[in-house]
This record gives C-alpha cells, sequence and structure tokens, in this order.
C-alpha cells in the first residue's frame, strides 16, 4: 500500500521546493496591480496580474522602505522578491521587497481617459452637485440584491431610523452587463420620487469595480434627478461613480450613514430643544410676570380712584389749613377792628366833643348875629315887596309897599318920603 502523507506534510515538501529553487527566490516579476489593500498594521496586500494570469503578493511594513511611491490599484510595476507558499491556506504568493513603477495598466488608462473626458464636459462640476436631504425618509438602493453592502445599509438603517423606507432595485454589480443593470436600476428607481439614492457595492479588485467607471453609469448618475450618493468598495477605490455623483461615501455602511438620519439623536436633539425652550419660556414668563407684577404696582400708584382719594384729603387738609387759618385772621382781624374801633369811637368821641364845642361857640355866635334877638332889643328887619332885606334907602323907591318885622309880628307900609342921612367922617 502506497505512504500516506497529511496535508502538512505536502505542504512542507512543497515549500522546501520552492526555498530551494534560486530562481523563485530572487525573482523580479511585471505585472499589474490589483485589489491593493493597505492594512492597519502597515503591510500591503495586493494582486499581481496580466492578461493570463495573477499572483497574489504582499509587502510587510519592514520592506516599506522599498516602495518609493503610493501603490494603487491600475499600476504597472516591477516586483523584486520572493515566492514562497503560505503553509496555512496551501498557496504560494509573491513576498515584494522592491517596487517601482513600469509604467499604467490598461484598464487606468482606459480610466484616466474617460474621467479627463468626462471632466472636459463638465459632468464633475459642483454646481450640479445637489444637497442630500438631512431628513430622508424613502432612500432607494442599486446594488447587488444578495451582497454584503445591502446587508450592512438594512442593519444599519434599522438601527439609525426604523421608520425609513428602503427601495431596493437588485442590480448586476460585477460583469459585462452590470453597467447596464446599474443605469436601469438609477433610471427606475429615480422615476419613484425618491429622497435619495445609494449607489454602489462593496470592495473587489479594479476587475470587479469596472462596472462603476463605465460612461453610461456615470451619464445615468449624472441625469438622475435625485441626489446619489456613490459607495463603491473600500476607502481606497476611487471610481468614475464617485466623481459624478452629488456625495461620495467611502463604503456602502458609510453612504447609509449619510442618507439615513439618526432617529434616536434626533428625538434626543428634539427634547433637549423641548427642554431648553421650556426654560427660555419660564424664564420669559418669569421675566414677564415681574414686569407685570412692575407694571401693577406703578399702576396701583396712579390708579385714578387712589389719586382721587389722595387729591381728596390732600383738599380736605388744603381746607381745613385755610379755614384755620381764615379763622385765625378773622380772629385776628377781627381784634385789630375792635382795637381800631375803641380808637376811633375814642377818635370820634374827641371830635364829636371838639365839634359840640365848637358848634357851642358858632352857636354862641349865630345868636349873637340872630335878627330876631336884634328884633328883641327894639330893633327891626325890612324888606322890599319882592321879599329882599333892604340895608340902605336907595334900594326902594317912595310909593312902594315894604314889610318891616318886629319882635312879635309884621308890618306892611308905603314908602311916602326918602330921606338920605349924610355920612361923617370918622
Amino acid at each position: 500500500m502506497a505512504s500516506v502523507f497529511t496535508v502538512s506534510q505536502v505542504t512542507s515538501y512543497i515549500k522546501n521546493m520552492f526555498t530551494q529553487d534560486f530562481a523563485l527566490n530572487r525573482i523580479s516579476i511585471r505585472g499589474e496591480v490589483s485589489n491593493c489593500k493597505y492594512h492597519s498594521s502597515g503591510h500591503i496586500y495586493f494582486t499581481l496580474k496580466d492578461g493570463g494570469a495573477q499572483i497574489a503578493a504582499v509587502m510587510f511594513a519592514g520592506q516599506r522602505n522599498g516602495l518609493s511611491f503610493r501603490l494603487e490599484e491600475g499600476q504597472e510595476v516591477v516586483v523584486k522578491g520572493t515566492v514562497d507558499v503560505y503553509e496555512r491556506d496551501g498557496r504560494y504568493q509573491l513576498y515584494a521587497k522592491e517596487i517601482a513603477r513600469e509604467g499604467r495598466g490598461d484598464l487606468f488608462a482606459r480610466f484616466e481617459a474617460l474621467r479627463n473626458e468626462l471632466e472636459e464636459m463638465g459632468m464633475f462640476d459642483a454646481c450640479y452637485k445637489r444637497p442630500i436631504p438631512r431628513y430622508a425618509r424613502r432612500i432607494g438602493i442599486v446594488t447587488a440584491g444578495t451582497g454584503a453592502a445591502i446587508r450592512d445599509i438594512m442593519n444599519i438603517a434599522a438601527r439609525r431610523n426604523p421608520y425609513v423606507q428602503l427601495v431596493l432595485y437588485p442590480a448586476l454589480v460585477q460583469g459585462e452587463q452590470a453597467q447596464y443593470s446599474i443605469a436601469k436600476g438609477i433610471e427606475t428607481l429615480d422615476k419613484l420620487g425618491l429622497d435619495v439614492l445609494i449607489v454602489g457595492r462593496g470592495g473587489g479588485s479594479i476587475e470587479d469595480l469596472w462596472a462603476f467607471n463605465e460612461e453610461r453609469v456615470a451619464r445615468a448618475i449624472f441625469n438622475c434627478s435625485t441626489p446619489v450618493i456613490s459607495a463603491v468598495g473600500h476607502e481606497t477605490d476611487v471610481t468614475i461613480a464617485d466623481y459624478v455623483a452629488d456625495l461620495r461615501a467611502p463604503t456602502p455602511s458609510a453612504a447609509a450613514e449619510l442618507a439615513v438620519f439618526d432617529y434616536r439623536q434626533f428625538k434626543e436633539q428634539i427634547e433637549l430643544y423641548r427642554n431648553v425652550l421650556e426654560r427660555s419660556a419660564r424664564r420669559r414668563i418669569e421675566k414677564t410676570r415681574f414686569m407685570l407684577e412692575q407694571c401693577r404696582m406703578r399702576l396701583k400708584l396712579k390708579d385714578p380712584a387712589r389719586q382721587i382719594n389722595e387729591k381728596r384729603q390732600r383738599l380736605a387738609d388744603l381746607e381745613q389749613a385755610l379755614d384755620w387759618q381764615m379763622r385765625n385772621a378773622l380772629d385776628e382781624e377781627r381784634s385789630r377792628l375792635d382795637d381800631d374801633r375803641s380808637v376811633l369811637v375814642r377818635l370820634i368821641q374827641m371830635a364829636a366833643a371838639e365839634q359840640k364845642h365848637r358848634l357851642a361857640l358858632a352857636a354862641t355866635r349865630l345868636e349873637g348875629l340872630s335878627p330876631l334877638k336884634k328884633l328883641g332889643g327894639g330893633y327891626g328887619f325890612i324888606q322890599d315887596e319882592r321879599g329882599k332885606g333892604l340895608r340902605s334907602v336907595t334900594q326902594v323907591k317912595e310909593g312902594e309897599t315894604i314889610r318891616i318885622y318886629a319882635a312879635d309880628g309884621r308890618i306892611d307900609g308905603m314908602v311916602k318920603q326918602i330921606e338920605h342921612t349924610e355920612e361923617r367922617e370918622g
């Protein structure tokens, strides 16, 4: 019976054969870089290929000084290193020590040519970029129906906002018919009036992602009236779709984060705003209430009834004071008048006594000059017929009537003769 070997024994035997082969220990291989990934540890994993075959390659972090540029998809390079067997997986791979650029691959050249052409046409211009709705409720997704991308988007959407509606168009994302399927999916979902579209797929090599570098897909995105988020491959993968789309997401998961707003965070923010608004409203109400109380107090002080009462009280006080002053003034005036009246009475009495005395003197004189008294002494008083007293003989003529008054009566007579008495010199 033939010998039976374990898998480890066979793999170890093959590894020894690779190790003993001088050509495989120091070999330079030319090829196009594909499926390039920079690991967080610093290692670089990529595939080196040509038109007929491909080989897995890795450059460890300790060998990075043998790389003077950033390794990217589509680059034509010459890799110096060792071909050896990775025993755990039972496959061989190229362990790179130095990498030099040889030129550009065919796919990368096609990528750059189409990118430059579309850029000259203005399809990448920022003026055509539309803002992504902040609160999208219906989101369309153009991707494979059974891939990691759609599962990631659904999980993130369910976690962030279970009320968002996801509309999937299961498209081919790899192969010759993929470009037609993706473009058709964009055009179909655009007619549904959705809020935003996510177009993309998970990571892969440049060949796997090439459908998103086709002009047909680029024009479908550009002509779409719904805002489009491009989410193709990993963060380091860049496609034509990324340039044309309104927003580029590094991964489908990131696209879901950008398209679906966090409902829980939204509720927390609304609650925060509500609390802030309530506090602000309470402060405003308290301030307004305080101002209202101040106004009420001022109004109370300026109340017409209160002012009328105050004026009335003030008027009563003034009336009482005026009455007191008037009484006091009247008393003072009455006292002064009493004093003046006493003085006046005394003056009047004195004046009356003086006048009485003067009247007595005048009466005495008048009595001395009284015709009646004269008549009583034997004299008479003569008047003409007109009643005018006669003091001279020249005042009458002979034959005129005269009246002679005596002490006990009157005598009427007629002038018979007038005799003038000569005046004697003294």
